[in-house]
Protein backbone atom coordinates (compact mmCIF):
# COMPACT_ATOMS: atom_id res chain seq x y z
CA UNK A 1 0.00 0.00 0.00
CA UNK A 2 1.32 3.42 -0.95
CA UNK A 3 1.72 5.92 1.91
CA UNK A 4 -0.98 8.58 2.13
CA UNK A 5 -0.11 11.88 0.47
CA UNK A 6 -0.13 14.84 2.84
CA UNK A 7 -2.33 17.47 1.19
CA UNK A 8 -2.04 20.09 3.94
CA UNK A 9 -0.69 23.50 2.96
CA UNK A 10 2.88 23.71 4.22
CA UNK A 11 3.75 27.17 5.49
CA UNK A 12 7.23 26.58 6.88
CA UNK A 13 9.82 23.83 6.36
CA UNK A 14 13.13 23.93 8.23
CA UNK A 15 15.72 21.30 7.34
CA UNK A 16 19.08 20.78 9.10
CA UNK A 17 19.24 24.40 10.25
CA UNK A 18 22.48 25.60 11.83
CA UNK A 19 22.89 29.18 13.05
CA UNK A 20 25.77 31.16 14.48
CA UNK A 21 26.43 34.32 16.48
CA UNK A 22 29.97 35.11 15.42
CA UNK A 23 32.05 32.06 16.42
CA UNK A 24 29.26 30.59 18.58
CA UNK A 25 27.33 27.70 17.03
CA UNK A 26 23.86 28.20 18.60
CA UNK A 27 21.55 25.93 16.56
CA UNK A 28 22.55 22.41 15.61
CA UNK A 29 20.51 20.76 12.87
CA UNK A 30 16.94 21.95 13.57
CA UNK A 31 14.15 20.26 11.58
CA UNK A 32 10.61 21.64 11.76
CA UNK A 33 7.46 21.84 9.67
CA UNK A 34 4.43 24.08 10.18
CA UNK A 35 1.22 23.51 8.26
CA UNK A 36 -1.76 25.81 7.76
CA UNK A 37 -3.94 25.93 10.86
CA UNK A 38 -1.25 24.58 13.20
CA UNK A 39 -0.02 26.13 16.42
CA UNK A 40 3.52 25.06 17.32
CA UNK A 41 5.01 25.64 20.77
CA UNK A 42 8.76 25.65 21.45
CA UNK A 43 9.60 24.57 25.00
CA UNK A 44 12.97 24.58 26.69
CA UNK A 45 15.10 25.96 29.48
CA UNK A 46 16.93 29.28 29.18
CA UNK A 47 19.63 28.98 26.55
CA UNK A 48 17.98 26.05 24.76
CA UNK A 49 17.61 28.04 21.53
CA UNK A 50 13.93 29.06 21.40
CA UNK A 51 14.63 32.72 20.63
CA UNK A 52 17.55 31.84 18.35
CA UNK A 53 15.27 29.58 16.31
CA UNK A 54 12.78 32.40 15.75
CA UNK A 55 15.55 34.89 14.95
CA UNK A 56 17.16 32.45 12.52
CA UNK A 57 13.88 32.04 10.64
CA UNK A 58 13.77 35.81 10.18
CA UNK A 59 17.46 36.05 9.20
CA UNK A 60 18.43 37.93 12.37
CA UNK A 61 21.30 35.68 13.49
CA UNK A 62 24.75 35.60 11.95
CA UNK A 63 25.59 32.90 9.43
CA UNK A 64 22.89 30.29 8.70
CA UNK A 65 23.26 26.91 7.03
CA UNK A 66 20.63 24.43 5.93
CA UNK A 67 17.23 25.23 4.46
CA UNK A 68 14.32 27.45 5.53
CA UNK A 69 11.39 27.45 3.12
CA UNK A 70 8.56 29.91 3.75
CA UNK A 71 5.47 29.15 1.68
CA UNK A 72 7.73 27.15 -0.62
CA UNK A 73 10.33 29.92 -1.09
CA UNK A 74 13.91 29.24 0.05
CA UNK A 75 14.98 32.04 2.43
CA UNK A 76 18.32 30.87 3.84
CA UNK A 77 20.19 33.59 1.90
CA UNK A 78 17.35 36.13 1.89
CA UNK A 79 17.43 39.53 3.64
CA UNK A 80 15.13 39.98 6.63
CA UNK A 81 12.89 42.60 5.00
CA UNK A 82 12.25 40.26 2.06
CA UNK A 83 11.38 37.40 4.41
CA UNK A 84 8.83 39.66 6.14
CA UNK A 85 7.20 40.41 2.79
CA UNK A 86 6.52 36.70 2.32
CA UNK A 87 3.99 37.04 5.15
CA UNK A 88 5.98 36.37 8.32
CA UNK A 89 5.43 38.57 11.37
CA UNK A 90 7.93 38.45 14.25
CA UNK A 91 7.29 39.77 17.76
CA UNK A 92 10.58 39.70 19.68
CA UNK A 93 10.83 39.59 23.46
CA UNK A 94 12.02 43.22 23.56
CA UNK A 95 8.92 44.28 21.53
CA UNK A 96 10.61 47.07 19.53
CA UNK A 97 8.19 49.85 20.54
CA UNK A 98 9.19 53.37 19.39
CA UNK A 99 9.35 55.74 22.36
CA UNK A 100 8.84 58.85 20.21
CA UNK A 101 5.45 57.57 18.93
CA UNK A 102 2.16 57.06 20.70
CA UNK A 103 0.27 53.75 20.63
CA UNK A 104 -1.72 54.48 17.49
CA UNK A 105 1.30 55.84 15.63
CA UNK A 106 3.21 52.66 16.52
CA UNK A 107 0.34 50.57 15.16
CA UNK A 108 0.28 52.49 11.87
CA UNK A 109 4.05 52.55 11.34
CA UNK A 110 4.81 49.20 9.59
CA UNK A 111 3.88 48.84 5.91
CA UNK A 112 1.18 46.42 4.82
CA UNK A 113 2.87 43.35 3.30
CA UNK A 114 -0.22 41.39 2.27
CA UNK A 115 -3.96 42.04 1.91
CA UNK A 116 -6.29 40.85 4.66
CA UNK A 117 -4.68 42.58 7.64
CA UNK A 118 -6.75 43.81 10.56
CA UNK A 119 -8.07 47.37 10.72
CA UNK A 120 -7.38 49.63 13.69
CA UNK A 121 -10.96 49.09 14.86
CA UNK A 122 -10.48 45.31 14.82
CA UNK A 123 -7.17 45.57 16.71
CA UNK A 124 -8.78 47.77 19.35
CA UNK A 125 -11.62 45.28 19.68
CA UNK A 126 -9.07 42.49 20.21
CA UNK A 127 -6.97 44.55 22.64
CA UNK A 128 -9.27 47.11 24.37
CA UNK A 129 -6.37 48.37 26.53
CA UNK A 130 -4.70 49.77 23.42
CA UNK A 131 -7.74 51.83 22.46
CA UNK A 132 -7.94 53.30 25.96
CA UNK A 133 -4.28 54.34 25.76
CA UNK A 134 -4.01 55.06 22.03
CA UNK A 135 -2.63 58.59 22.66
CA UNK A 136 -0.11 57.42 25.28
CA UNK A 137 3.60 57.11 24.56
CA UNK A 138 4.27 53.55 23.43
CA UNK A 139 7.00 52.84 25.97
CA UNK A 140 4.83 54.09 28.86
CA UNK A 141 2.62 51.00 28.59
CA UNK A 142 3.00 48.03 30.91
CA UNK A 143 5.02 45.05 29.68
CA UNK A 144 1.87 43.12 28.78
CA UNK A 145 0.37 46.11 26.97
CA UNK A 146 3.58 46.63 25.00
CA UNK A 147 3.32 43.02 23.82
CA UNK A 148 -0.28 43.61 22.76
CA UNK A 149 0.91 46.67 20.83
CA UNK A 150 3.71 44.72 19.13
CA UNK A 151 1.31 41.91 18.15
CA UNK A 152 -1.36 44.34 16.97
CA UNK A 153 1.23 46.06 14.78
CA UNK A 154 1.96 42.71 13.09
CA UNK A 155 -1.72 41.84 12.60
CA UNK A 156 -2.32 45.10 10.73
CA UNK A 157 0.36 44.23 8.15
CA UNK A 158 -1.50 41.16 6.85
CA UNK A 159 1.14 38.66 8.00
CA UNK A 160 -0.17 35.11 7.66
CA UNK A 161 2.27 33.44 10.04
CA UNK A 162 3.21 34.78 13.45
CA UNK A 163 6.48 34.13 15.29
CA UNK A 164 5.92 35.21 18.89
CA UNK A 165 8.67 35.15 21.52
CA UNK A 166 7.92 35.08 25.28
CA UNK A 167 4.15 35.23 24.85
CA UNK A 168 2.20 36.46 27.90
CA UNK A 169 -1.02 34.74 29.09
CA UNK A 170 -3.09 37.87 28.36
CA UNK A 171 -1.94 38.05 24.75
CA UNK A 172 -2.34 34.30 24.37
CA UNK A 173 -6.01 34.38 25.33
CA UNK A 174 -6.74 37.09 22.76
CA UNK A 175 -4.88 35.24 20.00
CA UNK A 176 -6.70 31.96 20.69
CA UNK A 177 -9.98 33.83 20.25
CA UNK A 178 -8.58 35.41 17.07
CA UNK A 179 -7.53 32.00 15.72
CA UNK A 180 -11.12 30.80 15.95
CA UNK A 181 -12.61 33.72 14.01
CA UNK A 182 -10.01 34.96 11.47
CA UNK A 183 -8.57 32.37 9.13
CA UNK A 184 -5.83 34.66 7.81
CA UNK A 185 -3.80 34.04 10.94
CA UNK A 186 -3.46 30.47 9.82
CA UNK A 187 -0.15 29.40 11.26
CA UNK A 188 1.85 30.45 14.27
CA UNK A 189 5.25 29.56 15.69
CA UNK A 190 5.35 30.53 19.35
CA UNK A 191 8.35 30.68 21.67
CA UNK A 192 7.49 30.01 25.32
CA UNK A 193 9.63 31.44 28.09
CA UNK A 194 10.65 28.36 30.08
CA UNK A 195 10.29 24.62 30.49
CA UNK A 196 8.13 24.91 33.62
CA UNK A 197 4.72 23.50 34.48
CA UNK A 198 2.92 26.45 32.89
CA UNK A 199 4.87 25.98 29.66
CA UNK A 200 4.28 22.23 29.56
CA UNK A 201 0.54 22.59 30.09
CA UNK A 202 0.41 25.37 27.51
CA UNK A 203 2.15 23.23 24.92
CA UNK A 204 -0.27 20.38 25.53
CA UNK A 205 -3.27 22.70 25.38
CA UNK A 206 -2.25 24.33 22.12
CA UNK A 207 -1.46 21.23 20.09
CA UNK A 208 -3.45 21.25 16.87
CA UNK A 209 -5.45 18.14 17.70
CA UNK A 210 -6.81 19.51 20.99
CA UNK A 211 -7.55 23.18 20.32
CA UNK A 212 -10.41 22.71 17.80
CA UNK A 213 -12.15 20.24 20.09
CA UNK A 214 -11.80 22.50 23.10
CA UNK A 215 -13.19 25.46 21.14
CA UNK A 216 -16.30 23.39 20.37
CA UNK A 217 -16.76 22.45 24.03
CA UNK A 218 -15.26 18.95 23.86
CA UNK A 219 -12.75 18.49 26.70
CA UNK A 220 -12.36 14.71 26.37
CA UNK A 221 -8.69 13.74 26.63
CA UNK A 222 -7.64 16.98 28.34
CA UNK A 223 -6.51 16.69 31.93
CA UNK A 224 -8.10 19.06 34.44
CA UNK A 225 -5.20 21.50 34.70
CA UNK A 226 -4.92 21.91 30.92
CA UNK A 227 -8.64 22.47 30.46
CA UNK A 228 -8.67 24.93 33.37
CA UNK A 229 -5.76 26.86 31.82
CA UNK A 230 -7.58 27.32 28.54
CA UNK A 231 -10.81 28.32 30.26
CA UNK A 232 -8.95 30.96 32.24
CA UNK A 233 -7.16 32.32 29.17
CA UNK A 234 -10.32 32.41 27.08
CA UNK A 235 -12.30 34.06 29.86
Amino acid sequence: MKPAIDTRNEMLRITDLHAFYGESHVLHGIDLRVYEGELITLLGRNGAGRTSTLRAIMGLTGARKGSIKVFGTETIDMATHRIAHLGLGYCPEERGIFSSLNVEENLLLPPVVKPGGMSLAEIYQLFPNLEERRRSQGTKLSGGEQQMLAIGRILRTGATMLLLDELSPASLGALIALQEHRVFVSGSLWGINSFDQWGVELGKALCSQLLPRFASGDTAGLDGSTAALLRRLLG
